[in-house]
């Protein structure tokens, strides 16, 4: 979504005139593939994490020999680590993703920087050797693979990323699922994550989480947000949840912005010398 400072939509802007229908059928009409929020600029914003994870991934990326990013969407955030870190990039980039459609996208985008993308499913072995990347980044990977991290990472080597997480957006998930349970709602703790990454044999150099604030400014948002990010609300149709999007319409336009919060912890850590 946009950064925060983007102005959102007003009350007398065309969207906040458009009829229910004509914006929700906007929100279902606008392409998913990739990671390329910039649709939303307007109508909807998000706040960034401090912490700057792209910028941070650059720095990173002049620095090492060998870089897998894993789940790497359309490859927008890779490309523009690689913009920013040039002329010092790694001679060898390497991207995974499981969805079709953005392995086409990141293909078109990464290929003229010399990566190479390769179809993997998210719940797969990575199709990598032992300790072939001092370097493996992710942001807002579905479930980190941490024995296949630590398994294609050298010693030495670090994994960086920006990870989704608990009850991330779900002011917005439990407004159409109603409340979920806790074993739910808290699974990609970080406290979880970093069990499961020290089992896996790394160190933790750096887990910091943050807590941002997020407005939808009206449907069409929400529907597209709903078809991006599948896992939110699975199964989500405008059909199979229509009187709830009207209703929230409705609030919309007379209390003003549907407001909700996104968990961000960012993830630094370094698997073992010999």
């Amino acid at each position: 979504m946009t950064e925060p400072q983007h102005t959102p939509t007003s009350p007398t802007s065309p969207a906040s005139l458009a009829s229910f229908e004509d914006l929700v059928a906007e929100g279902a009409a606008v392409p998913t593939e990739g990671w390329d929020f910039s649709w939303f600029e307007g109508r909807a914003t998000e706040a960034r994490p401090s912490w700057g994870y792209a910028t941070s991934l650059a720095e990173r990326l002049s620095r090492a020999t060998a870089a897998l990013d894993i789940q790497t969407g359309g490859g927008e955030v890779l490309d523009f680590a690689l913009r920013r870190a040039a002329p010092k990039v790694p001679p060898l980039t390497v991207a995974t993703e499981g969805w079709p459609p953005n392995v086409t996208k990141a293909t078109a985008l990464l290929r003229p920087r010399g990566v190479a993308v390769v179809a993997s499913p998210e719940d797969a072995p990575l199709p990598f050797a032992d300790g072939a990347f001092d370097l493996v980044g992710s942001r807002h990977p579905v479930s980190p693979h941490w024995a296949e991290i630590a398994r294609v990472l050298r010693p030495g080597g670090t994994y960086f990323a920006q990870h989704v997480g608990p009850r991330s957006v779900f002011e917005l998930v439990e407004y159409f699922l109603g409340p979920l349970h806790e074993e739910q709602s808290d699974a990609r703790h970080p406290d979880r994550e970093r069990a499961a990454a020290e089992a896996a044999g790394l160190d933790i150099v750096d887990l910091r989480a943050e807590r941002l604030r997020i407005e939808f400014h009206d449907i069409a948002a929400v529907v597209h947000f709903l078809r991006k990010v599948v896992w939110m609300v699975p199964g989500f149709t405008v059909e199979a949840y229509e009187s709830r999007l009207r209703a929230l319409h409705e609030s919309i336009r007379s209390d003003g912005p549907f407001v909700a919060h996104s968990t961000r912890h960012l993830f630094e850590a370094r698997k073992p010398h010999a």
